[in-house]
């Protein structure tokens, strides 16, 4: 049986790709580096991270990309005995303009190293890569239309102008012939996240609409003509849960058809998770995995015979989930990072972090403030569950007001909440709380616990954060001397989410739990951190 999400935690548009008994499902980054996830799996029911492809300079750099922008939606193919990695390094998000430059890196075996990016086109986002069957390939990507009044986080169905088809030559490494558009989408709007895959004669394509929010859907088109004219599906949306406010599995669209050797349709999609009772979503868009059928009409359509995705979906024979551990212990004792973390933006981690310097110990150099986007010491993993407890120690002598370091718990700029050790100027060193409540655009800052709480002026400091559900409780203690002790109000831990703040469309990554550090004097103040705990409650 498999139980979805099947990825949970920030893992948004995913595309499917098999290769012989093997499957492989890639997933947006937005501003984390390296860019694009990619997990296995042999069974549909268990995954486990492999690649992140995009991991150096020449491939990728995010540095001033906004919040919500970076790579969105990568398409995963094998043809021509290698992989294809088709995505989009959006550079604009608020305002008529998205400036969505499109790439394709290719690599015999998805645990190489990718090519440097061949540049395609710019027309619009969600790029994606057919192979037909005659040899020829084919780039499909949405045209985004800037004359309309479309706003970063609030879209308009006209910014979202059709999906657009040409050809791709790989040889000469370019585009060729015409470019028609072939599909308007359906009454829904904001058509997106085009995929095209071939069978019974039947050129099929799917597509987001609705936006990534709670209208979100899975639409389906066919044509004899992979130009067109496309018929709409009967039911005109393979997957939905728009109609139906009490199904687990809300926000559910954006994904892409597979089929395993023996002949059994699945398609994937993203979802969300929403908690009561203001329905945000602290995990972010997820990814799930439907089981389909094909009827005599030569239509797909879910198992279940709804448009509602289900939770838990028949899997392949003699599958069974492999019981994952409640409790993550990371240690720093390597020379890179935990599989599971990530940074932001910047293709020069070297700058903001090393495991060299003071081996055992992840050490951050403070750069700039947090939530910058250029250069900020960020180290996070996923948040998974929706109630945890992650924990650390750190070892850090600031010298001043500007150099902070500590436990965040963070989504973007506008949205995080942290705890931090710093100097003040009369309780001398101290922990206490930044939180940035969603207050978009300005980002300005709240203190929870003030000036903070006076601890000794050296030695390791524990910290740790409770988040159950929508709250959040920070704890610190002197390592070694006495019990954990709260600090601060409990927060609000349902602002770290995708409806946070601005709320549905102004931003759609996820939270994260992690490591930070700034030093604003520019003098790259260094802090260590021995480990880092995470466990689900």
């Amino acid at each position: 049986m498999i139980r979805n999400p099947i990825l949970p935690g920030f893992n948004p548009d995913p595309s499917i790709c098999r290769v012989g008994a093997d499957y492989y499902i890639a997933t947006s980054t937005f501003e984390w580096y390296p860019g694009v996830q990619i997990h296995h799996s042999r069974d549909l029911v268990n995954w486990t991270l492999v690649r992140r492809p995009l991991e150096r300079a020449s491939q990728l750099d995010m540095r001033g990309n906004p919040d919500s922008c970076g790579i969105w939606a990568p398409c995963l193919s094998y043809a021509d005995g290698q992989f294809w990695l088709v995505y989009t390094d959006v550079k604009r998000f608020d305002g008529n303009f998205k400036d969505a430059p499109n790439y394709i890196v290719t690599a015999p075996s998805i645990e190489a190293e990718w090519s440097d990016p061949v540049y395609v086109n710019s027309s619009g986002f969600d790029p994606s890569l057919f192979h037909d069957d005659d040899g020829r390939k084919w780039f499909v990507n949405m045209q985004w239309n800037h004359r309309t009044e479309s706003f970063g986080g609030s879209p308009k169905s006209p910014a979202f102008d059709g999906i657009l088809l040409q050809e791709w030559d790989p040889v000469a490494k370019a585009l060729k012939g015409p470019i028609k558009n072939i599909f308007a989408g359906s009454q829904l709007g904001l058509v997106e996240g085009p995929h095209l895959f071939k069978k019974n004669g039947w050129y099929y394509l799917t597509t987001a609409e609705g936006g990534t929010g709670y209208d979100h859907a899975v639409t389906m088109a066919r044509s004899r003509r992979i130009e067109g004219p496309y018929e709409m599906h009967p039911n005109r949306h393979l997957i939905t849960s728009k109609d139906h406010p009490g199904a687990v599995l809300q926000r559910a669209g954006h994904g892409q058809y597979v089929e395993t050797p023996e002949g059994e349709a699945y398609h994937t999609h993203l979802c969300g998770r929403p908690l009561p009772p203001k329905r945000r979503c602290t995990l972010g868009r997820e990814t799930s995995l439907q089981k389909c059928v094909w009827r005599d009409d030569d239509w797909l359509y879910l198992e279940n015979g709804t448009t509602v995705p289900d939770v838990d979906v028949p899997g392949l024979f003699g599958a069974a989930p492999v019981e994952k551990p409640m409790r993550s212990e990371y240690s720093f004792d390597g020379t890179a990072l935990p599989a599971d973390f990530q940074w932001l933006r910047t293709p020069e981690p070297q700058r903001i972090f090393n495991l060299t310097d003071r081996p055992g110990h992840l050490r951050l150099i403070g750069r700039e403030s947090i939530g910058s986007w250029f250069e900020q010491a960020l180290v996070a993993r996923r948040q998974e569950h929706h109630s945890f407890r992650a924990e650390t120690v750190i070892e850090f002598s600031p010298d001043t007001y500007q150099q902070v370091a500590g436990l965040t718990h963070y989504y973007n700029r506008h949205k995080f909440h942290a705890l931090a050790v710093t100097l003040h100027e009369t309780l001398g060193r101290c922990v206490t709380i930044l939180s940035c409540n969603g207050d978009y655009p300005n980002g300005r800052l709240s203190f929870p616990a003030e000036s903070g709480v006076a601890i000794a002026a050296e030695g390791r400091v524990q910290l740790a954060m409770e988040i159950r559900e929508n709250d959040l409780q920070f704890f610190w203690q002197t390592e070694g001397k006495g019990a954990w002790q709260a600090i601060g109000p409990v927060l609000d831990a349902g602002m770290i989410s995708d409806e946070g703040g601005r709320g549905e469309h102004g931003s759609f990554t996820g939270a994260f739990a992690g490591l930070f550090a700034f030093d604003t004097s520019g003098r790259g103040k260094v802090a260590d951190f021995d480990w880092f705990n995470y466990e689900e409650w």
